[in-house]
């Protein structure tokens, strides 16, 4: 197995899937096959584990068992691959969003703003559209929606002008480029906070990840078995909303939907009221852990 990706909150997560031997569980975002690896050493021979993951190059970590099979499929068509494979419920599903550290450290893919590289940021590298045709293609308006939205950045108006008309002279092609038009609206005491969520606001665009989020999140709720576990590790205020809504509410807006007694309806309960944040050793060991949040549901029993 490559390094790939260390995973955050390893033992918590594991732990809150409550895994029976004999349970079927998916990864929808295998990656290194971290959390994978240790779902398949707590189940029995008749468990089965499905590894989940749009990008090509996380088959290099597919594990040799005979108990898991690796998906090369981003995770919204969770349920047309389960129906694949004739499985309707399972006991358990893990999600560790966001970006994986090795696509952060792949100076080729254009996710970082540390390296000088095309502007992809494809999870998925056979997916048509880049960051950088985002940038020389969308209108003022769509940008600014984009840094807005799913950067939160306040300046996004200004940004979105400046693209436009940076433009207009060369297309912008280059981590470089997009840095030489957003390092304007940085502050010194925040420069790279700013760079981070104009990134973060293109990645998110690119692989439609919060869309993403959404429906998987749907399908999974539709697919667990009564008492089967869904943990879900977010990295972003963004990603975490939807996550909490979800559990709380069973909708994204968190709109709590009660019946004639007053009893809100729904198919998820909650298990940990309070959020799991990584400890203080683990971030020192994995400073990348830092901002990782752990949520757990369990289906109800209706």
């Amino acid at each position: 197995m490559t390094d790939y990706h260390i995973p955050a909150l390893l033992e918590e997560t594991i732990d809150g899937l409550n895994i029976q031997s004999d349970g079927i569980y998916v990864d929808t975002t295998f990656g290194g096959g971290g959390h994978a690896k240790e779902i398949l050493a707590r189940l029995g021979k008749n468990g089965r584990l499905f590894g989940f993951d749009q990008d090509i190059e996380a088959y290099e970590n597919t594990l040799h068992d005979e108990r898991f099979v690796f998906v090369r499929s981003n995770f919204r068509y969770l349920k047309n691959f389960l129906k694949y494979y004739g499985v309707e419920k399972v006991n358990g599903i893990l999600g560790d969003l966001g970006v994986s550290s090795h696509h952060f450290d792949d100076e080729e893919r254009g996710f970082s703003f540390r390296y000088e590289s095309q502007l992809d940021m494809r999870m998925n590298l056979s997916a048509k559209q880049t960051a950088a045709d985002i940038l020389n293609n969308y209108d003022e308006e769509q940008l600014s929606r984009i840094f807005y939205m799913y950067g939160e950045l306040r300046m996004a108006r200004k940004i979105a002008s400046s693209i436009v008309f940076a433009r207009r002279k060369n297309p912008i092609t280059t981590v470089n480029d997009f840095l030489e038009i957003i390092e304007r609206y940085t502050q010194r005491d925040k420069e790279r906070k700013i760079l981070a969520q104009a990134f973060q606001a293109l990645r998110i665009e690119v692989n439609q990840e919060l869309d993403a989020l959404s429906e998987m999140l749907q399908q999974s709720k539709d697919h667990l078995a009564p008492e089967g576990r869904l943990c879900i590790i977010s990295y972003h205020s963004l990603e975490d909303r939807v996550v909490k809504n979800f559990f709380r509410s069973g909708n994204f807006e968190g709109k709590i939907v009660k019946d004639f007694y007053g009893n809100p309806i729904t198919d998820l309960k909650v298990i940990n009221r309070k959020v799991i944040i990584p400890t203080e050793e683990e971030q020192r060991r994995n400073p990348r852990s830092r901002s990782a949040k752990l949520r757990i549901a369990e289906k109800l029993q209706l």
